[in-house]
C-alpha cells in the first residue's frame, strides 16, 4: 500500500487537488472494479474514454481520480490529480504502488510482428533448463516457474504488469521473458519497467486497423528502443529491412544477430526437414527441434539474448537443442495413412510465406501441400486479399475459411480474400466459411505423403463468433478427424 504522495512522486502531475496523505488500497482503469480506498484512472482508450465514469466512482468510494481534463464539479474527500497523459501516469504509479518489481529482476522484452512468442517462450524454456526461477508474459500464457496463469493479451495492462511481476520477485524469479506488442507500447503499458534486454525479431505488415499507416507501426515498435536506459542491451536482427532503424536512437548497448549479413551473432541452416534442422552457429553445429528459416532467426536471438545475459555460448548451444517446439508453431501431426498436417500461428502475409516457404524447402514437391487458411473479422481487412494471393501462389490447393470472424460475416471476409487471387489460381482455390468442414475437406482430399497447413490460429483453444468463444482447436480437430476419416 502507498500513499498518494508516494505514487505521484514520479509523474509531473499538472495539479493535485485534495489531500496526498490517504493510503491507496488498490488501482483500477475499470469503473466497476472501484471501490473503497480505489485510485482510479479515467484512460481514454480507443473505445471507451474513462472520463465518462469519473461520476460513477465518485459514488463508490474511491480514494483518488487521474485524469486528464477535471470534472466540472469536485467532490470533497476525492483527491484529483490532473496530468498530460493518464496511460503514462497508470505505468509509472503501479511501478511505484508495487515497488518497482522490474528491477528485482532480469526483465528481456522481445517485440516485433512474427516470432515474439517462440522467442520469448524459448527463453522461458531454456532458463528453465538451467535451473533458474524465470518469468514468462506471453500470448500463450503468463508462467511463474511451472505455474500456468492464462493469458488474454499478448501484454497485459500495466497495472497487471506489475502485479504479475510482483508475484514473480516474490516467487523469487531471477528472470522475466515477456512479448511486447506494438499496441502495448504505443499505449504506454510497459512504462515504468525496467529492461535489462530488448529484442527485435522482424516487421510486416499486421495492425494497421489500429495503427493506421506501416511508418506508425514501425515508430510503436521502435519506442521500445527509444526508451531503454544505457544500462540495457538492444538485440536487433539485421537481415530485417528496419532491423537498424529500431536501434538507431537507443542509449542501449546495440548487438545484431543474422543469417545474410554481418552480424554479432551469426548461423547458417546446413540441413532442414519436418523433425528439425542442423544449424551452424558461430561456427558451432548443432541440430534443433524447431523448422525452417524463420525459426533459425527465432533460435538465433535466443541465443544472443542468453550470451548477453552472460550464458557460455556451448551450455546455451547444447541446452536450446533439447527443448522442442512452441505450441502452435510449426506444430505437425502424422496421421495413420501418412498424411502430415502442419498446425501454425501465422496470420500475417510474411508469417503465412515463411512458413510455405519452409514446407516447400523441405518437400520433395511430388505431393499436395493443400493450406486452410482465413483472416479475423474486426481487424486489418488489408492484409485479406494479400493471404489468400500467397497461399494460391505458394500452394497445390487452397480452402479459404473462416479464422476468428468475431462481429463480421465470415463470408464477407472470405469475399475479401479471394480478391487477392490471380485468376491463374482460380481453380486451386475453393471456401468454406465452416473451419472444421474446412480442415475435413482437406484431410478428405489429401493422399498419403501430402501436407495439410491449418494456419493462422495456432495454439488458440476457440473460435470467436459474434462476441462468443467456441470452443475450437485446430490441433485437436485435425487429430479428431483423421481418425475419424481413416477408420
Amino acid at each position: 500500500m502507498k500513499t498518494i504522495e508516494q505514487l505521484i512522486q514520479h509523474i509531473s502531475p499538472l495539479q493535485v487537488i485534495g489531500e496526498v496523505k490517504i493510503t491507496v488500497l488498490h488501482l483500477t482503469y475499470d469503473s466497476r472494479q472501484v471501490g473503497e480506498g480505489s485510485l482510479f484512472f479515467a484512460i481514454k482508450g480507443t473505445q471507451v474514454d474513462g472520463h465518462k465514469f469519473i461520476g460513477d466512482v465518485s459514488e463508490k468510494g474511491v480514494a483518488a481520480i487521474v485524469c486528464e481534463d477535471l470534472p466540472e464539479q469536485l467532490i470533497a474527500g476525492i483527491t484529483y490529480v490532473q496530468v498530460n497523459d493518464c496511460t503514462v501516469a497508470m505505468g509509472l504509479m503501479a511501478a511505484q504502488f508495487y515497488d518497482f518489481p522490474s528491477s528485482k529482476m532480469k526483465l528481456v522484452a522481445v517485440t516485433g510482428t512474427n516470432g515474439k512468442t517462440t522467442v520469448a517462450t524459448l527463453l522461458f524454456k531454456l532458463f528453465r533448463s538451467f535451473n533458474h526461477k524465470v518469468g514468462l508474459l506471453s500470448t500463450v500464457q503468463n508462467q511463474i516457474n511451472e505455474e500456468v496463469i492464462p493469458s488474454t493479451h499478448t501484454t497485459p495492462d500495466s497495472i497487471r504488469i506489475n502485479e504479475l511481476l510482483e508475484h514473480m520477485a516474490e516467487q523469487g524469479c531471477e528472470y522475466v521473458f515477456m512479448e511486447a506488442s506494438s499496441h502495448a507500447i504505443h499505449q504506454n503499458r510497459i512504462k515504468g519497467l525496467a529492461f535489462a534486454g530488448v529484442v527485435f525479431t522482424n516487421i510486416s505488415h499486421d495492425h494497421l486497423d489500429y495503427h493506421q499507416t506501416f511508418a506508425n507501426y514501425i515508430q510503436a515498435k521502435k519506442k521500445l528502443f527509444d526508451e531503454v536506459n544505457d544500462q540495457a542491451f538492444a538485440l536487433t536482427n539485421k537481415d530485417d529491412k528496419n532491423g537498424m532503424v529500431m536501434v538507431q536512437n537507443t542509449q542501449a548497448t546495440k548487438y545484431t544477430y543474422g543469417l545474410k549479413n554481418m552480424a554479432d551473432f551469426k548461423a547458417r541452416i546446413i540441413e532442414s526437414d519436418f523433425t528439425g534442422m542442423q544449424l551452424n552457429i558461430d561456427e558451432q553445429e548443432a541440430w534443433f527441434r524447431l523448422v525452417g528459416n524463420f525459426n533459425a532467426y527465432n533460435l538465433l536471438a535466443v541465443y544472443g539474448t542468453a550470451f548477453l545475459l552472460g550464458k557460455d555460448k556451448l551450455d546455451i548451444i547444447r541446452h536450446l537443442s533439447g527443448i522442442p517446439s512452441v505450441q502452435g508453431r510449426f506444430d505437425y501431426i502424422r496421421s495413420n495413412g501418412g498424411v502430415i498436417a502442419v498446425i501454425d500461428y501465422a496470420h500475417t502475409p510474411d508469417a503465412l510465406k515463411n512458413v510455405l516457404d519452409t514446407i516447400n524447402e523441405i518437400r520433395t514437391q511430388n505431393e499436395q501441400l493443400i493450406t486452410v487458411v482465413g483472416c479475423g473479422g474486426n481487424r486489418d481487412a488489408a492484409k485479406r486479399p494479400v493471404m489468400a494471393d500467397i497461399a494460391t501462389e505458394l500452394s497445390t490447393q487452397v480452402i479459404l475459411t473462416s479464422d476468428n470472424p468475431r462481429n463480421e460475416n465470415p463470408e464477407t471476409i472470405l469475399d475479401e480474400m479471394q480478391k487477392g487471387i490471380k485468376p491463374i489460381h482460380y481453380k486451386k482455390s475453393l471456401r468454406i466459411s465452416d473451419r472444421r468442414e474446412a480442415i475435413k475437406a482437406a484431410i478428405m482430399h489429401a493422399k498419403k505423403g501430402d501436407i495439410i497447413l491449418i494456419a493462422g490460429k495456432g495454439h488458440e483453444n476457440y473460435q470467436e463468433i459474434n462476441g462468443v468463444k467456441h470452443h475450437f482447436d485446430d490441433k485437436e480437430t485435425a487429430t479428431e478427424l483423421f481418425k475419424l476419416l481413416e477408420a
